[in-house]
């Protein structure tokens, strides 16, 4: 069942090799173990795709897909999974990342006022940055994490639960 309600939400490996977010890994993208969905493949694309969604930069399919690459893990999901953070949900996402990184290193948040341009990027990231940082790697390791783990039992729950209908079924026909 696990395996059946990915391969209906996700693109195929032609669509995804064509998408110019993935396109520049050329012939590295015909490895097969990047489109298997088995449990170690999702796990594994469940930590990377969670883990860089809350990574502060503005190529994280990209790095998703290169992690994907590297780590053997499923290739769409990583690279779907960075999603989270949006252009919608990314302010309140990296507001509460720095929050937390400012708790985290015992140092009281600054209040500010946000400005949409290069001046105050420039100005106030020298403040913002370490607290921001420490607070992405944080939240992206606990929801990588989680979410690995999620995926993980929930596929071992329902390879159980398979089994032991095949194995009902089997006794029945005895």
């Amino acid at each position: 069942m696990a395996r059946k309600l990915f391969k209906r939400w996700l693109p195929t490996p032609e669509k995804m090799r064509e998408h110019r977010s993935v396109r520049v890994f050329g012939s590295l993208l015909h490895d097969p173990n990047l489109w298997h969905l088995n449990r170690r493949s999702v796990t594994v694309a469940f930590f990377l795709g969670l883990f860089i969604a809350f990574v502060p930069i503005p190529t994280q399919m990209l790095l998703a897909a290169l992690a994907a690459i590297v780590f053997r893990a499923n290739l769409p999901i990583s690279v779907m999974l960075v999603w989270i953070t949006n252009p919608i949900t990314m302010p309140a996402i990296f507001y509460f990342t720095y929050k937390l990184g400012a708790v985290a290193m015992g140092i009281p948040p600054n209040t500010f006022h946000f400005e949409l341009s290069w001046a105050w990027l420039a100005e106030e990231f020298t403040y913002l940055w370490r607290p921001l940082v420490l607070g992405c790697f944080l939240t992206g390791l606990l929801a990588g994490l989680l979410g690995a783990a999620s995926i993980h039992i929930l596929w071992r729950v329902n390879v159980v639960r398979r089994w032991r209908k095949r194995q009902e079924s089997r006794l029945k026909k005895q």
